[in-house]
This record gives structure tokens, C-alpha cells and sequence, in this order.
């Protein structure tokens, strides 16, 4: 009889499909899942569960990891929460053509110099060269391409100029990448019009590459947001990803309802829309665009001084932690002053803004076409979002055990198959002979977060092995430094 590489025994199969659990064993032969169930003979190495429960490992939808995957590669942030694949590339952020995304991405860039590529080729390769600790699934970047070719140009790209911005995107689905993001919030994106969006967004049609949003308004102008990623959808023939679905600010709270139902009316028509989310009342985002959309002045999602606290801003970590509100006490200037001296000094800096209501969180978590996105911003040496490290452990942890929102089952569906299939992520998401083994060992009775927004940088609590393509990349809450 043949001895395994890694043999998982007495554990509670989550096999990531929503099927009750099981209880069995679980081999891995190099990068792939061999058998489960039971499963006879020894490994190379055993390891006893205990009753604890192997999942796939999860899948975040929602990163903005493009540089990170290089310049933090053992990517231990991530892995020992559980996260054996991150999707990068999202907002209209990506990381081709290069000197648009490092221009753009500065916010995102912690830790030493980039190398440079070309196009997502260039990227992808470099990643298959240097392997990170988690696989990554790129989106194009349709704001790093619209800067580009278009520069701060307002108006609608000219016929010359929409061929070349479909020249970028197009090399980046040959590449392989999985979609086309937007952010129609930020510079430029918000320039776009629907138009604009739906005639990329059209080269994809017919191969199951999606469109992911950050929509135009998650504010009082949420609901029309939603229509228009659905307009944008079906104009092009393609799948939507509605990023980050909430509703910023109290005039919205409540809209949420709303937006779900317009998902479920679009799904009813047989359209391919659905959404992710990160399980916090506070988002986070750079400073720069809190200003330029007027959040401080009546603007999308109304937030006062102090809602808004910075994350991190190199060279000023004194900043750090500080509301608003309290740096321009400090400074002795209108807090509209005081972001744009901070901005001056740092423009990179980013910010968490507290600005949802937990009853909406929940409606959109129970809700069946929410799966999982940290949202996270790879500000290492600063204070960023608590959700870079906890998103996942806190899902299982407060939303499924303590609040019982859905059951586990459910959870790691959501986290796992769902997305997987989604982003047509082949191989991966459930346990199964043949499939990649990227899988998560935890304990269901102490899974959770444990970072605050005064101190971060913390890995969850009662994940005990972690492994990507078979390598083990995490254990008891620590990265093991294997890639």
C-alpha cells in the first residue's frame, strides 16, 4: 500500500460545497488531495485532527495584495488566517501597466522597491518565479489602465484611446487573469461612463472572466449603483462582483435591504450577479479619496472628524490611531485643513473611517449571494484595518458560532466553493480527489479575530495548519515562511 505524504486524521470534513459535515480523513499526495474519508495506511506525516474541521482553504475575493505578494511574499498576514488565495487587482487598482500601478498603488507599497514587469505577463510570471506563500488571481485594473493611456483626462476616451485601453485589458485576460475591475469612486475611474465600462468589460464575454465593481455610490446613491453594475453586466454579457456591499453613512443605513433585492431580481432574470463583503463597521481607504469625494462636506457617505482615523502614513507614525478631529485640534486648523497638510506631508496615507451599521453587516451577511473579501490594505508598519488579519476567523467566529447567522456549513461555502466557482478557479474550493490541496485545519469552538483597531497587527485565534498546494504555510497562528 502506497504511504501518503500527509495523511489528516479524525477531523470534521467541511468539504466547501454546504454539505453537512462528515467526520474522516483527509490525504494529500505532493500538491493534491489524494482521498478522503477513510482513509487506510500511514503517511509520510499524520497529523490528528482531533474532531477539529478541515476545510479548503479560503479564498479572498477581495484584496489589494498585488504588491504584497512580492514584497511580503511568505504572506503569513493572510495565510495564518486561513487564506491560501487572495484575488488582487481590485477597485480599478492593478498591477499592470507598471508605472501607473506603483504610481497609483503607493498606498499599497510597504517594504522595499519593486521590481519592474510588463504588463500582467510580466507580473504573473514574476510571481510564478518568486512564489508567494498564497496563490494569487489578478483582476485588470481598468483605472491604472484608463491613467495610462488617458492620463487626468475627464471626458470619454476617443476612438484611439478606447483601442489601446482594450489593448491593455485584453493582454491581461491572455495572461489569464480572472476579470476587470473598476473603481468609479476614484481617480480616474470615476471619470468613466457606463458606456465606457460596458465596451471593456464586452472583450470578456463569453469566457466566463467577470466584471468586480466598487461602485460609483455606496451612499444614498447606493441603489442606483447597483443597477448600474447590473446595466453594465448585462449590456456586456458577463458576470458581476459587487465589491464590499454595505451602505456608508447613516442617511443609508438601511438601503442595504434594497440593493439585495435589486441582486435578486437581476438573478431572477438569470443574470450571474453577487457580492462580497468584510464582516466591520469600519472601512478603510486612502485619505486621498475621502477628500476629492467631499465624504467631509455632504459628500458620498457623510462622516464627521471623527470617523475618520488614521492607518498609516509612513514617515508619521505619530498619526497613527489619531482621529481627524484630534489632529486638527492638535494642528490648530479646520479638519479639511488638517487632511490636506497630512496629505501634503504623506499622500499615500490611509484611513479608517467608521461609517456602517452592524443590523445592515448582518442582512448582508445572511443574505445568499454575499461571500468573503478582507478589503484589507498591506500597510504592515502602520495600523490597518483589523480585517488584513481577522476577516475569515471573524466570519466563523462571531457571525456563524456566537451570532448563528448560518451554520458552519454554510460559512465555509461561502468562503470556499462559492467563490471558487465564481472566479472560476479551477481545481480549488472543495475537498476532493484530484482538486489542489489548499486547506484550512481549525478549531470551531475558538476560531476568531483578535486584532482591535488600536492594535492590528494580530493573527487569529484556533487556526491550527494552514497549507497551499500542499506546503504547509502557517501553524498555531504563525507563518512558517514556506512559499
Amino acid at each position: 500500500m502506497p504511504q501518503h505524504d500527509l495523511v489528516i486524521r479524525n477531523a470534521r470534513l467541511a468539504d466547501g460545497s454546504g454539505a453537512p459535515l462528515l467526520e474522516g480523513d483527509l490525504a494529500v499526495d505532493g500538491d493534491r488531495i489524494a482521498a478522503l474519508g477513510n482513509v487506510p495506511g500511514a503517511g509520510k506525516r499524520t497529523i490528528d485532527a482531533q474532531g477539529r474541521v478541515l476545510s479548503p482553504g479560503f479564498i479572498d475575493v477581495h484584496t489589494h495584495d498585488d504588491f504584497a505578494a512580492i514584497l511580503h511574499p511568505d504572506m503569513s498576514f493572510k495565510t495564518a488566517g486561513g487564506v491560501t488565495t487572495c484575488v488582487v487587482g481590485n477597485c480599478g487598482f492593478g498591477a499592470a501597466p507598471w508605472a501607473e500601478a506603483v504610481r497609483m498603488g503607493q498606498s499599497f507599497v510597504d517594504g522595499g522597491a519593486l521590481p519592474q514587469w510588463e504588463g500582467y505577463g510580466g507580473y504573473l510570471a514574476h510571481l510564478e518565479r518568486h512564489a508567494p506563500g498564497a496563490n494569487i488571481a489578478a483582476l485588470v485594473g481598468h483605472g491604472t489602465v484608463r491613467a495610462a493611456v488617458m492620463g487626468k483626462k475627464q471626458g470619454a476616451p476617443d476612438a484611439a484611446e478606447m483601442k489601446r485601453m482594450k489593448a491593455f485589458v485584453q493582454e491581461g485576460l491572455d495572461a489569464g487573469c480572472v476579470g476587470l475591475s473598476t473603481g468609479l469612486i476614484y481617480e480616474p475611474g470615476r471619470h468613466a461612463k457606463t458606456d465606457e465600462v460596458v465596451e471593456l468589460a464586452a472583450l470578456m464575454k463569453g469566457t466566463g472572466a467577470l466584471y468586480a465593481t466598487h461602485m460609483r455610490n455606496e451612499s444614498q446613491g447606493l441603489l442606483d449603483s447597483v443597477n448600474e453594475a447590473v446595466e453594465i453586466g448585462r449590456r456586456a454579457g458577463v458576470p458581476v462582483q459587487i465589491s464590499h456591499h454595505k451602505a456608508s453613512g447613516r442617511p443609508a443605513w438601511g438601503l442595504v435591504k434594497d440593493s439585495l433585492a435589486l441582486i435578486e431580481a437581476a438573478q431572477k432574470k438569470g443574470l450571474d450577479v453577487h457580492a462580497d463583503q468584510y464582516p466591520y463597521t469600519a472601512g478603510s481607504t486612502v485619505l486621498s479619496a475621502v477628500i476629492a469625494d467631499g465624504r467631509l462636506n455632504d459628500g458620498l457617505g457623510r462622516l464627521t472628524p471623527e470617523d475618520v482615523v488614521i492607518a498609516s502614513s509612513a514617515g508619521h507614525a505619530h498619526w497613527e490611531g489619531s482621529t481627524l478631529a484630534a489632529l486638527a485640534q492638535e494642528m490648530a486648523l479646520d479638519p479639511m485643513d488638517a487632511a490636506r497638510r497630512v496629505l501634503e506631508a504623506q499622500p499615500g496615507t490611509t484611513v479608517v473611517l467608521h461609517m456602517m451599521d452592524e443590523a445592515d453587516v448582518q442582512t448582508v451577511m445572511r443574505h445568499p449571494s454575499t461571500m468573503i473579501g478582507s478589503d484589507g490594505l498591506p500597510t504592515l508598519s502602520g495600523r490597518p484595518h483589523p480585517r488584513l488579519y481577522g476577516t475569515f476567523a471573524r466570519v466563523l467566529g462571531r457571525y456563524c458560532r456566537d451570532l448563528a447567522l448560518f451554520p458552519l456549513e454554510e460559512a465555509v461555502y461561502r468562503m470556499t466553493g462559492f467563490p471558487a466557482a465564481k472566479f472560476r478557479l479551477h481545481e480549488r474550493g472543495l475537498l476532493k480527489p484530484g482538486f489542489f490541496a489548499d486547506l484550512v485545519l481549525f478549531d470551531a469552538k475558538t476560531v476568531i479575530d483578535v486584532g482591535t483597531y488600536e492594535d492590528p497587527n494580530r493573527m487569529p485565534a484556533g487556526i491550527a495548519h494552514v497549507f497551499v498546494n500542499g506546503v504547509e504555510v502557517a501553524a498555531d497562528g504563525r507563518g512558517t515562511g514556506a512559499r
